[in-house]
């Protein structure tokens, strides 16, 4: 999703992870460490709060920093917690919350809605909020959405939108057939995906260039030197302001209300976490997660829990 050129968030998965997460020995294959062990710390944290709880995040830069975010109110209301970061895709993370590898992740309303009930209608914020509940798996819930929201869209040079006098997906359709986009690999099956371009606007692009930045900076100079015309960059990203790129408008709603929510397993969460969570939810907006990206992945070079304990403590969460 970034520069003049920025560097920025990365986003979604390794495809490769995913024939990884059945147990730990399988994980362990994989190279290195066990991204979903349990931390060395896992005891109660003595002031009668609780067992302490892990915050996964997912493998961009803004689910990490949401995540320290988490985490730093959970401490900062007595109840120990530590992070797991870079679990990678929603289809690895979300089966680390079912089995209790961590307690809870930062996710974003409408993908998950899809994720879990893929032919789900709602595409508005409290039609996604509301048909949640219904539709996860036992064991499972979500807490307060946050107002900021963090959507993919489909983005352009400006050069391309003047030369096809672009300015929403519908208008896009008509030369769909031509041009290559830029996005994850999972953006071809996905339901917001090709098949949700098809679908709602009978667009079918020419091919699709994988990349695993999630809108980064790979994709951002593919996009700048036309080696694909569109690409799936994410709402947040400081990327699209600091270029002048141009997002299509999606009057057909094919991207979902995306709101920042978490996710847990129920197992060991409290109402006192439930209301640190809830706080955080209540504090963070849209501008927050641009600012928070432009941080970590912007020239700052800030690290994700340094970033979080700034805006931790700019809201009065943490004195």
């Amino acid at each position: 999703m970034k520069n003049h050129v920025r560097t920025t968030v990365t986003r979604r998965s390794v495809a490769g992870l995913a024939a990884c997460i059945g147990i730990a020995v399988a994980l362990s294959a994989c190279g290195g460490s066990d991204p979903l062990a349990k931390p060395s710390t896992s005891a109660g944290n003595g002031s009668g709060q609780g067992k302490a709880l892990t915050v996964g995040s997912a493998d961009f830069p803004e689910s990490q920093v949401i995540a320290e975010i988490y985490a730093g109110a959970l401490n900062a209301a007595g109840i120990t917690a530590t992070t797991k970061p870079n679990i990678g895709s929603r289809e690895i993370y979300f089966k680390a919350v079912q089995d209790g590898s961590v307690d809870l992740v930062p996710d974003y309303s409408g993908n998950l809605l899809s994720y879990v009930n893929p032919d789900a209608p709602e595409v508005s914020a409290d039609d996604v909020y509301k048909a949640l509940p219904g539709k996860l798996p036992d064991g499972l819930a979500v807490l307060e959405a946050a107002k900021a929201e963090d959507k993919d869209a489909m983005v352009v040079t400006k050069a391309t939108a003047e030369k096809y006098q672009l300015k929403s997906i519908q208008d896009l359709a008509k030369v769909c057939k031509d041009l290559t986009m830029a996005a994850p690999a999972t953006f071809e099956t996905r339901a917001y995906g090709f098949p949700g371009l098809k679908d709602k606007y009978g667009c079918e692009l020419k091919a699709l260039k994988p990349f695993s930045d999630g809108g980064g900076n790979l994709t951002l100079q593919a996009l700048l030197t036309d080696d694909v015309q569109v690409a799936d960059i994410y709402t947040t990203t400081p990327s699209i302001a600091d270029n002048d790129l141009v997002v299509l408008e999606d009057p057909k709603n094919n991207f979902k209300a995306q709101q920042v929510l978490p996710l847990y397993n129920k197992a060991n969460m409290t109402d006192k976490a439930k209301d640190a969570l809830n706080a955080v939810s209540r504090a963070l907006t849209t501008d927050d997660l641009i600012n928070l990206n432009r941080a970590v992945s912007g020239d700052q070079k800030q690290n994700a829990k340094d970033a979080a304990a700034a805006w931790l403590k700019d809201k009065g969460i943490v004195k």
